[in-house]
C-alpha cells in the first residue's frame, strides 16, 4: 500500500480590503491576485463605500464579486454567506477570509475562526528601522512617517546603533518633513506615539527588534545585507538604504498583508498557502503484507481502552 497527502485550495475565499480615511486598492491585489495564484474557484471582495480605483484593482485581480460592505458586518456576510430573495445564494459562505481592518473586522475575524479559517488578526501597522550612521536620516524619516500616515495608532520605532546623533537627526528630519506632509494630522499623532532606542551595538539592536517582532523591519546600515541574515523575527524585512518599504506595499517582494503585534515570532505573511489544504490518503493493497500494520493498530488500541478500534483492525 501507500500513504501521502494531496494540496488543493479551497473553493471560495473572501478579501477584505479597508476603505476608511483611504482607498486601498492595493489591499485588493495583495489578498484576491493571491487567491486566484492558488487556484481558488470563487474569490470575493469586500469593502465599504468602494472607489472606482478600487472596483478595478477587483476586475484587474479576476475577482468573481464585489461586496460593498465593510465592518464586521462584510466579515459576516462572508463568512455565513447571504441568500438573496427566493433562496438563491448571492454570496457563498467562504471557506478563507483574508484581508487587513480596523478594530471591528479584526474582531469580527476572531469570532468567525472556527466557523472559516482566517489569515490573521492585524493590529495597526508597525516599522521598526534599524540605523546606524551609514543611514541617510531623511529617508529613514520618509520611511516611518510612511507608516504613520495609516493610522493614529500606528507605530514607528527606530532603532539606533551606538550614536544618539542618528535619533536626533531622525527627529529633525520628522519634523522638516511633516511640516509639508497632507497627511500630518493622522502621522503626527503616530510619531508621538511612537519611539527611539539606542542600542550599544548592531547586536543589542538585532535583539531588540526580534522581541519586538515588528511587521516590516528595516535594516539601513552599513554591511546591511549580513546584519539582516541575523535578523529572525520580523513580517517583512527591507534590506539596504533603497529597499523602501513602500515598495513591498505595492508590488515588489513581500505581500503587504503581514502579522503584526509580534505575532510574527510564530506567523508569517499572505501567501498562496493560506488557501491551500493539506488532505492525507493511505492505500492497502495485499491484506497480508500488512498485517503488522493491523498488529500494531490493534496493540495501540487496546492499550488506550478502544476495544472497537482494535476489532475494526483485525477485520
Amino acid at each position: 500500500g501507500r500513504a501521502g497527502q494531496t494540496v488543493a485550495p479551497v473553493a471560495n475565499a473572501g478579501c477584505y480590503a479597508p476603505g476608511g480615511r483611504y482607498p486601498l486598492p492595493s489591499s485588493v491585489l495583495m489578498t484576491a491576485v493571491t487567491a486566484r495564484a492558488a487556484g481558488v474557484q470563487n474569490v470575493w471582495v469586500a469593502s465599504p463605500r468602494p472607489s472606482a480605483v478600487t472596483l478595478g484593482a477587483a476586475h484587474v485581480a479576476g475577482a468573481d464579486g464585489f461586496l460593498c460592505v465593510g465592518g464586521a458586518q462584510a466579515i459576516a456576510a462572508l463568512a455565513y454567506g447571504v441568500t438573496g430573495a427566493g433562496g438563491a445564494e448571492t454570496v457563498p459562505a467562504c471557506d478563507v477570509i483574508v484581508g487587513p481592518g480596523n478594530r471591528w473586522v479584526t474582531a469580527a475575524k476572531s469570532l468567525v475562526s472556527g466557523v472559516c479559517a482566517i489569515d490573521m488578526l492585524a493590529g495597526p501597522s508597525e516599522v521598526l528601522v534599524i540605523a546606524d550612521a551609514a543611514a541617510d536620516p531623511s529617508v529613514v524619516a520618509a520611511d516611518l512617517l510612511a507608516q504613520a500616515e495609516h493610522d493614529v495608532d500606528a507605530r514607528p520605532i527606530l532603532v539606533a546603533v551606538a550614536d544618539m546623533g542618528i535619533i536626533d537627526k531622525v527627529n529633525a528630519e520628522l519634523q522638516k518633513q511633516l511640516a509639508t506632509l497632507s497627511t500630518a494630522p493622522v502621522a503626527r499623532q503616530a510619531v508621538a506615539q511612537g519611539f527611539a532606542v539606542l542600542a550599544q551595538d548592531l547586536e543589542d539592536a538585532i535583539a531588540l527588534s526580534d522581541k519586538v517582532a515588528p511587521e516590516h523591519l528595516e535594516v539601513m546600515v552599513e554591511g546591511a545585507a549580513e546584519a539582516a541574515k541575523r535578523c529572525v523575527n520580523y513580517g517583512g524585512l527591507f534590506v539596504g538604504n533603497y529597499a523602501a518599504e513602500v515598495l513591498g506595499d505595492y508590488g515588489a517582494g513581500p505581500n503587504h498583508v503581514l502579522p503584526t503585534g509580534g505575532t510574527a515570532r510564530f506567523s508569517g505573511g499572505l501567501s498562496v498557502f493560506n488557501f491551500l489544504r493539506i488532505r492525507t490518503w493511505m492505500r492497502v493493497d495485499d491484506a497480508e503484507a500488512s498485517q503488522q500494520v493491523v498488529k500494531d493498530a490493534v496493540q495501540l488500541a487496546r492499550l488506550e481502552g478502544l476495544e472497537g478500534h482494535a476489532r475494526a483492525a483485525e477485520k
